[in-house]
C-alpha cells in the first residue's frame, strides 16, 4: 500500500500499475472502515461499559494495563471500576448525572471513569493544568454534582472559588484531606467488585454523553465538549482496523488523559484489540526509548512536539533497539518526519486530522509525509474546503448566496456536513454544554438551502492525488506545548493588570518549535511602567503555564480596524526578533520568575535552541 518504509519515496512511485493496485487498496481498506462506523447508531443499546465487561468476560486474565511495575488483568481493572460503581450507586448516582475527575496519569484515572460509565455518569475530564478562575470556569461548564481529586491535585483544588463535595483518591502514599474533603479510598474499602446488573444503566443510549473533554475551540473560555459512547466505540473499532492492532501488541500511553489523544484513542484501541496499556505519568523524552524497551511496545501515540523532542536527543547505537511497528497521532511537522522515521525505524506511521468536538477525521494510511489524511472518493467523506478570506474573517459566497469550494492547492477552512437525520452517527456533531456555543460552530446555507455544516476553524489545502495538508488554526486561537491557547480568554484574564490599557494576544512562530508561542501586545495607561516581575506574578496566578505569554511587546498605539478590531495579521509577522520589531521586547524567564528584556543576543539564543521556551 505505501512505499517501502524508509526510502523517503512519495507512496505512489513507479508504474502506473503500482499506483493502481495501492489505490484500490486503500479504497478498499476504506470501504472496510466505512463499514464499521455505520454499524454504530445514536439510538442503539451499545455503550462502552457493556463492551467493557465482557471483554473481562472473555480474558480475565490478560495483562490490560501496566504502570510503573504495577500490572492489572481486565479482571482486576473490571473490579476496581466495580467498587466506583457501587459507591456511585450508594451516592444516588445515576444515568445522565455528571461527575468531575481531577487527576493526573496514573490506573485510577481509568478505574474512576469506567465504573462511572456503568451507571451511565457523565465524567467531566478536568485539565490538571487548570487552576483558580479557569478551574471555577470548567466547573461552572459541566456543572457536577461530584468531583473526584487525585491527591496530587490538591494543589490546584486548593485554588477553585467553589467546587462540588469532593473526594480524594491518594497516590501510593497517605495523604492529609483539605477541609471538608472526603477520603475515597476508604469509601471504596470493602465494596463489591462484582458487576451491577446492566438495568441500572437502562435507557442508555450509544449517542449518549460518556465524557465532557474540554477544549478551546477558537474563540472565549475553554467549553464542555459532549463525548458519546458512540465516538468512543467508533474511535475503537475503526483504528483497531488501520493499525491491525491485535492482543499480542503492547500500546504506550504517554499523553494526558483528560485529553482525547491520550485519553481516548489508546484506551479505546486497547479494548478493542485486547492489547495492554502501558501508562506513564506525562511524557519524558530522555526516558521514553528505555520504556519502551522494557514493556516491549509495539505502539504508541504521539503529538508532534514529541517526535520533536525524540529526534533531538543524541544519536545512539539503541536508536532502533525495539519492537515499535507503528505511531499514530498529529502535528508531526514534514521536516521531522522523515528524520524520526528513518532514525528510529518506525516504519508505519498514521498522521489523522480531527478534533474532540468536530465532525471531520482524516487519516493518512500511507505514510504519504507531511499529509494529514486523503480523500479518495468524494462520496466517503463529509469533509469540503471552502473558500476563506482571512482578512475579512468571511467566506466568499457565490451570485446565489452559496459558499465556493476551494480548488486543488487552494488554502481554504474545512467544514464537515451534518448528517440529515439525528439517528445516523456518521458525521454526528454533539456539541457543547451550551447549545449557544453548538450553534456558533455551525455554519448553514454551505451549498444548498438548509444545511449545515460543522466549522473546524482550520486552514487546510488538498493536492491533485486527494492528500490534505494541514496549513493553520484561523483567528483567535493558536496552539503552543499540545494545548489550544485561545486568545481573546488570555487578553481577558490580562485585562485587570494595573496600569495596562490593552492586551492584544497572538501566536508568534519560534523556528524549530511546534505551533506558535504566546505573544502580549501591551498597551500601557499613560504614566504606567512596565514591571516584568509583577506581570509574572499576575500571569502565573491566572493562567496555565501553557497560556502565559512567552513574548511580550510594549506597543506606543493600538493597531485597530476601522471597526474598532485588534489587528495581528502584521503582529505575527513581525514576531519578537528586535530587529525588526523596534519596541521593546521581553521574554518569560522562569528560573528569574520575571518577564526580561528580550536583546538580539536573547533572540540568537531562543531561535538556536539555547535558550528553553
Amino acid at each position: 500500500m505505501s512505499a517501502t518504509p524508509g526510502d523517503g519515496r512519495p507512496p505512489h512511485h513507479g508504474t502506473a500499475r503500482v499506483a493502481l493496485r495501492e489505490y484500490v487498496h486503500e479504497a478498499r481498506l476504506l470501504g472496510r472502515l466505512l463499514r464499521r462506523v455505520v454499524r454504530y447508531r445514536p439510538t442503539g443499546k451499545r455503550n462502552v461499559a457493556g463492551v467493557f465487561e465482557a471483554r473481562a468476560a472473555e480474558h480475565p486474565t490478560r495483562t490490560a494495563l501496566v504502570f510503573d511495575d504495577e500490572r492489572f488483568t481486565y479482571a482486576d481493572w473490571n473490579a476496581r471500576a466495580n467498587r466506583v460503581a457501587h459507591w456511585a450507586w450508594r451516592q444516588g448516582l445515576r444515568r445522565g448525572d455528571v461527575v468531575a475527575l481531577l487527576m493526573e496519569n496514573r490506573p485510577e484515572y481509568l478505574f474512576v471513569w469506567c465504573g462511572l460509565a456503568k451507571l451511565g455518569v457523565v465524567t467531566a475530564l478536568l485539565n490538571t493544568n487548570l487552576s483558580g478562575r479557569a478551574l471555577d470556569h470548567a466547573l461552572d461548564a459541566a456543572r457536577p454534582s461530584r468531583l473526584i481529586v487525585g491527591a496530587e491535585c490538591l494543589g490546584q483544588f486548593a485554588t477553585a472559588a467553589a467546587a462540588p463535595p469532593a473526594y480524594v483518591l491518594r497516590d501510593r502514599a497517605p495523604c492529609d484531606l483539605p477541609g471538608g474533603a472526603h477520603d475515597l479510598d476508604a469509601a471504596l474499602d470493602g465494596l463489591p467488585t462484582w458487576d451491577l446488573h446492566p438495568r441500572v444503566r437502562a435507557g442508555l443510549r450509544t449517542g449518549d454523553d460518556l465524557f465532557y473533554i474540554y477544549t478551546s475551540g477558537t474563540t472565549g473560555h475553554p467549553k464542555a465538549a459532549r463525548f458519546s459512547h458512540l465516538r468512543f466505540l467508533t474511535i475503537g473499532d475503526v483504528v483497531s482496523v488501520f493499525t491491525e492492532t491485535t492482543a499480542d501488541d503492547v500500546l504506550y500511553d504517554v499523553l494526558p488523559l483528560y485529553h482525547t489523544a491520550g485519553g481516548v484513542m489508546l484506551p479505546a484501541l486497547s479494548l478493542f484489540s485486547g492489547a495492554t496499556l502501558v501508562l506513564r505519568r506525562r511524557f519524558s523524552a530522555t526516558a521514553f526509548w528505555d520504556d519502551v524497551r522494557r514493556h516491549r511496545v509495539t505502539g504508541f501515540q504521539y503529538i508532534g512536539e514529541c517526535c520533536r523532542y525524540l529526534l533531538a536527543l543524541p544519536e545512539g547505537a539503541g536508536d532502533r533497539d525495539h519492537r515499535v511497528r507503528f505511531a499514530l497521532g498529529n502535528g508531526l511537522r514534514p521536516d521531522v518526519w522523515p528524520a524520526f522515521r528513518d532514525r528510529f525505524g518506525v516504519s508505519r506511521i498514521f498522521e489523522f486530522y480531527g478534533s474532540t468536538e468536530g465532525n471531520v477525521v482524516l487519516m493518512n494510511l500511507d505514510n504519504r509525509v507531511g499529509a494529514v489524511g486523503r480523500v479518495l472518493l468524494k462520496p466517503m467523506s463529509n469533509a469540503r474546503i471552502i473558500r476563506y478570506d482571512v482578512e475579512r474573517e468571511t467566506h466568499p459566497r457565490d451570485a446565489k448566496g452559496f459558499c465556493v469550494e476551494a480548488a486543488r492547492g487552494e488554502v481554504g477552512e474545512v467544514v464537515g456536513r451534518l448528517p440529515l437525520t439525528k439517528r445516523m452517527g456518521l458525521g454526528r456533531f454533539e456539541g457543547y454544554t451550551s447549545e449557544g456555543d453548538s450553534e456558533k460552530k455551525l455554519l448553514r446555507g454551505v451549498f444548498r438551502e438548509g444545511d449545515a455544516w460543522f466549522r473546524t476553524g482550520d486552514l487546510l489545502r488538498q493536492d491533485d492525488l486527494g492528500y490534505f495538508y494541514f496549513v493553520d488554526r484561523i483567528g483567535d486561537t493558536f496552539r503552543w506545548k499540545g494545548e489550544n491557547v485561545s486568545t481573546q480568554e488570555v487578553a481577558e484574564l490580562l485585562a485587570p493588570f494595573p496600569g495596562l490599557h490593552m492586551a492584544n494576544v497572538y501566536g508568534a512562530k519560534v523556528g524549530g518549535a511546534d505551533g506558535r508561542a504566546g505573544m502580549a501586545a501591551l498597551l500601557l495607561q499613560d504614566g504606567a511602567a512596565f514591571d516584568g516581575r509583577r506581570f509574572y506574578a499576575f500571569v502565573a496566578e491566572r493562567l496555565p503555564r501553557y497560556a502565559a505569554p512567552v513574548f511580550v511587546r510594549l506597543q506606543a498605539e493600538a493597531d485597530v480596524t476601522g471597526t474598532f478590531k485588534l489587528r495581528k495579521v502584521d503582529l505575527q509577522t513581525q514576531g519578537f526578533d528586535p530587529a525588526v520589531v523596534g519596541e521593546p521586547l521581553f521574554v518569560r524567564h522562569d528560573e528569574a520568575r520575571e518577564y526580561v528584556p528580550l536583546t538580539r543576543e536573547v533572540h540568537e539564543a531562543i531561535c538556536s535552541g539555547k535558550w528553553a521556551l
